[in-house]
């Protein structure tokens, strides 16, 4: 029997699996946790590495992975909170984080204070932009 030539599968690259992928992240948040919160080294290293993220999401150079045909009916119900949570931290950026009404970010920022958080937050964070960068 004659195998056809036109079945492939397609091989992820190696950077691109999760045994590569989880380890650099982890990499990177403990190297982003080192740094003082809100200082200007910490500042330059986030938009440093949020920008590569945003490069290999534009330059298409990350296999993507299928998105969801529509959202399901229970998606509707987190646009509540994230519209809430953008309203109260605009208006508390724009009327000055005062200690009568902080900011969402001066309320983490006792929590953020160790660098086991901070690297668990940084973790988190680029964990969930790499997942944005797959789709």
């Amino acid at each position: 029997m004659e195998q056809s030539s036109e079945l492939t599968a397609e091989v992820p690259r190696a950077w691109d699996r999760p045994i590569v992928s989880i380890p650099v992240i982890a990499v990177l948040s403990l190297v982003g946790g080192q740094l003082p919160s809100f200082s200007t080294a910490a500042n330059l290293y986030t938009i440093g590495t949020g920008g590569a993220l945003i490069w290999f999401g534009l330059s298409h150079r990350v296999p993507r992975r299928p998105t969801p045909r529509r959202l399901g009916d229970g998606a509707v119900w987190w646009i509540v909170p994230v519209a809430m949570f953008t309203v109260v931290e605009g208006a508390t950026f724009a009327m000055g984080s005062t200690d009568d009404f902080p900011t969402f970010s001066k309320l983490a920022d006792p929590v953020l204070d160790g660098q086991a958080a901070r690297s668990a937050a940084y973790f988190g964070w680029l964990a969930a932009f790499w997942v944005l960068v797959r789709r």
